[in-house]
């Protein structure tokens, strides 16, 4: 069944996706769309004073539209590195220690702007820093904050040079996915099916083997996670423990310090594979709903692949386009805030979404808000959190969907496409001797089954034989 949240691993995102062009201008408090659509609002905390470098950025469409135009600052401030398109100069500019970018940024007022894009100091402070860094605001005000005074952030961060005349799409959309309002439209449809007081054989025979994905409602009301997890709480059980927050870990004060004040294209989002074992108190603060209790990776023990998380993220922040690790079955459970899923058919490649034939690579658009401004209603799977939200996920391999996943853990490159386990290569042999061992018989059964309904759809009729009536020798029609 399609799960909705963690990437398959090893599918790695390149940032190839052509950028769309916005002929706005960042300091209107709307901005007009493409495609028929109105409107992008901005968020409320967006304005033109704003420290964030983004600000002075404005869209290639501004230069040409402009009452008086002028020349555009990027032509004449970067020299020898202006035939790059923003894009590859930004990939060139990661390269560079936060020394000499800050050295580059004193070159020039085009330099100034490329080189304060705020991704790059992101990767500056993740890199040296790990967890232990203040957000003060922008990633680039947290590293100055930590070289400067030993890691405490400024209360006001460093102001941003006023520069005017800089034009760029590139950049413009990256300020701009980080700063617009989600549009009513792209949260209001909703049309996966609710359930509520399915039984579990219901379950089976119409969500699990037909594989549709379902809204259970009803089934995680007894939680003692609901009225429990509230932030106060959740900081006093989890107390000198560390979370998985993208890649690096933190204790949780520190994310929500974080989660609080950032406003970003891609806020990182707390995924913990360990949060039970570390935080006992969240593990006995749920239980896993009577459809999802049978588990066929239990039979490794120890050895199961990572099977269930909690999640934690600030409003914006989601998983890109993925299918479920492991090609297992994935079940969710929000106990604070709200989720938006977006799903295809599993055989359905999403627009704007490029998977490499093996499927271990993925090209896809930078940031969820990039992919609705220009994919979303032109008709793997993504979410996105409309608010900061806690969820419990879990994954399963269940005997409706227990072939795909052994015939997914043996692929050519499983050590690239499987995932949650030190021993990728491995985990075939391993879990399929411990279900022969657990149930013997059971594997064969469900392949002479698989071959019974095979050769049960050869036989049935095609078209031509049903439409000749076997009588007449002619041919009828009906409906």
């Amino acid at each position: 069944m399609p799960g909705a949240f963690h990437s398959l691993l090893p599918l790695k995102r390149k940032r190839k996706s052509k950028r769309g062009r916005r002929r706005s201008h960042p300091k209107e408090n709307h901005l007009a769309a493409s495609a028929g659509d109105p409107s992008f609002h901005l968020k409320s905390s967006s304005s033109a004073t704003s420290r964030d470098i983004g600000c002075h950025v404005e869209p290639l469409g501004n230069l040409f539209l402009s009452a008086t135009p002028r020349g555009n600052l990027r032509d004449a401030g970067l020299g020898a590195l202006r035939p790059l398109p923003d894009d590859l100069l930004l990939d060139v500019l990661g390269l560079l220690p936060a020394r000499d970018l800050a050295a580059l940024s004193a070159a020039s007022k085009a330099l100034y702007v490329v080189a304060s894009h705020d991704p790059l100091w992101r990767a500056l402070v993740l890199h040296e820093l790990g967890g232990t860094f203040d957000f003060a605001g922008s990633w680039r005000a947290t590293y100055i904050a930590a070289a400067s005074r030993g890691g405490q952030a400024y209360l006001i961060p460093p102001r941003a040079l006023k520069i005017k005349g800089f034009y760029s799409d590139y950049l413009f959309q990256s300020w701009l996915c980080a700063n617009m309002e989600m549009r009513h439209e792209w949260l209001a449809r909703d049309n996966i099916e609710r359930r509520h007081g399915m039984s579990v054989e219901q379950f089976v025979a119409e969500v699990e083997e037909p594989n549709r994905p379902v809204l259970l409602e009803g089934c995680i009301d007894t939680w003692p996670a609901l009225q429990k997890w509230s932030r106060d709480y959740l900081l006093e059980i989890s107390a000198g423990k560390e979370f998985a927050v993208g890649p690096v870990s933190m204790p949780l004060d520190r994310y929500f310090r974080y989660a609080d004040n950032v406003q970003e294209e891609r806020p990182l989002y707390l995924f913990d594979a360990k949060f039970a074992e570390n935080v006992p108190e969240m593990g006995r603060d749920y239980e896993v709903p009577e459809y999802f209790r049978e588990d066929l990776f239990s039979v490794l023990g120890k050895e199961r692949p990572d099977y269930r998380w909690v999640i934690i993220g600030p409003a914006g922040s989601g998983s890109s386009f993925h299918v479920d690790p492991n090609s297992t079955s994935a079940w969710n459970a929000i106990i604070k805030g709200a989720k938006k899923w977006v799903m295809f058919p599993p055989e359905v490649v999403p627009p704007g979404v490029h998977p490499s034939a093996d499927g271990a690579e993925v090209t896809s658009p930078v940031s969820i808000m990039e992919w609705f401004m220009n994919f979303y209603g032109l008709g793997f799977n993504l979410d996105i959190r409309n608010s900061t939200k806690v969820v419990q996920l879990a994954l399963l391999a269940a005997w409706r969907n227990l072939l795909n996943v052994l015939d997914f853990l043996k692929k050519p490159n499983a050590s690239e496409l499987v995932s949650g386990t030190k021993d990728r290569v491995n985990l075939h042999d391993k879990f399929r001797g411990a279900i022969e061992a657990a149930h013997p018989g059971m594997i064969k059964q469900l392949e002479l089954e698989v071959q019974q309904k095979a050769a049960a759809r050869k036989k049935k009729a095609s078209f031509w034989d049903s439409a000749a009536d076997a009588k007449s020798g002619g041919f009828k029609f009906s409906f």
